[in-house]
């Protein structure tokens, strides 16, 4: 079975690239416009640093929500455990 790839062409803090993923050019959209807004905002507050450190502190910030999702997911399905007895 072939999978169906979807190709968006995004910007990025003035940068435009080409994704190619299995997810809907909607999603494709959202993410980049996420992480333009992360990385946009991690500019204004340190106008010095270039692009590549930004990015890397874009991706530390994401990922850092990630591990926070995560790990209140985590206190959630112990709850609902709990409950259910």
């Amino acid at each position: 079975m072939q999978v169906r790839k979807n190709k968006a062409t995004v910007t990025i803090h003035e940068q435009q690239y080409d994704i190619v993923s299995t997810e809907s050019v909607e999603h494709i959209n959202r993410v980049a416009s996420i992480v333009d807004d992360k990385l946009r905002e991690l500019h204004k507050n340190n106008p010095y640093l270039g692009l590549n450190r930004l990015a890397v502190l874009t991706a530390v910030n994401a990922v850092h929500d990630l591990v926070k999702l995560e790990e209140e997911i985590e206190l959630l399905r112990k709850e609902i455990n709990k409950l259910k007895g």
